[in-house]
């Protein structure tokens, strides 16, 4: 048998290894509906997701006229607030996700989570799914501290990916995510990116510069192999 090319995988979160964007969705609506906004369609909140829930409500409340910095601020925690208790009414792993993660740890591949959503939600979400054992590290948005700027240092900002790489003590290490923020990471971090095409892409899918676009979860290990071989 063939060994796999990659002894490490970092992957995104929302919108790579779990479809979130309804209770996502339902959080920033209770948001805006506190600020005497419209709710958002919730299937169109996919098209919001990418660069973490503060992104997201801003996206949001822009497209209504905007809000005072203070004023936001107060949304923003009411979002957060009723996100961290309905955060798996809906959510759930996209169809493959718990079969290839067994697959690939069974190859001995350690595998990480980087994502923009704070490390404690996605930790809550992972192990209410019972998928939090399946990774050495879960790195979030707060994860990596602040920079100069004052602003977190998440995608795509290299730090996380790189953050990722070392936890999982990885010579060959490769990148999964679905937006522009994760191809971005995941070139300035040095390392090759596979782009999700189900998922929640800020832009068509083939046009995010990754190294290989999939269509399904399933396909990945697959894409992986001929990545590595094609290297």
């Amino acid at each position: 048998m063939q060994k796999f090319p990659f002894d490490a995988i970092g992957f995104d979160l929302d919108g790579t290894l779990l479809d979130t964007f309804r209770d996502l969705g339902s959080a920033v609506n209770h948001a805006l509906v506190l600020g005497g906004f419209h709710e958002v369609s919730v299937e169109t909140s996919k098209d919001l997701i990418g660069g973490g829930a503060k992104i997201m409500l801003a996206r949001a409340v822009d497209a209504q006229g905007g809000l005072p910095a203070d004023e936001f601020k107060r949304l923003y925690k009411a979002m957060l607030a009723h996100y961290e208790r309905h955060n798996v009414v809906h959510t759930a792993p996209y169809p493959g996700v718990r079969e290839a993660l067994g697959e690939l740890a069974e190859m001995g591949v350690r595998m990480a989570v980087v994502t923009n959503k704070f490390e404690g939600f996605a930790r809550s979400v992972l192990s209410q799914l019972d998928l939090i054992g399946a990774f050495d590290a879960v790195i979030g948005g707060d994860s990596m501290g602040r920079g100069e700027d004052g602003q977190f240092l998440a995608k795509p900002h290299p730090a996380p990916v790189l953050a990722a790489r070392t936890a999982c003590r990885a010579e060959r290490f490769v990148f999964i995510g679905d937006s522009s923020y994760d191809v971005r990471a995941a070139r300035a971090a040095g390392v090759p990116v596979v782009a999700a095409a189900y998922g929640y892409c800020d832009a068509p899918p083939h046009e995010l510069g990754a190294d290989v676009v999939i269509d399904s979860f399933e396909d990945l290990i697959p894409a992986l192999q001929r990545l590595g071989q094609a290297a």
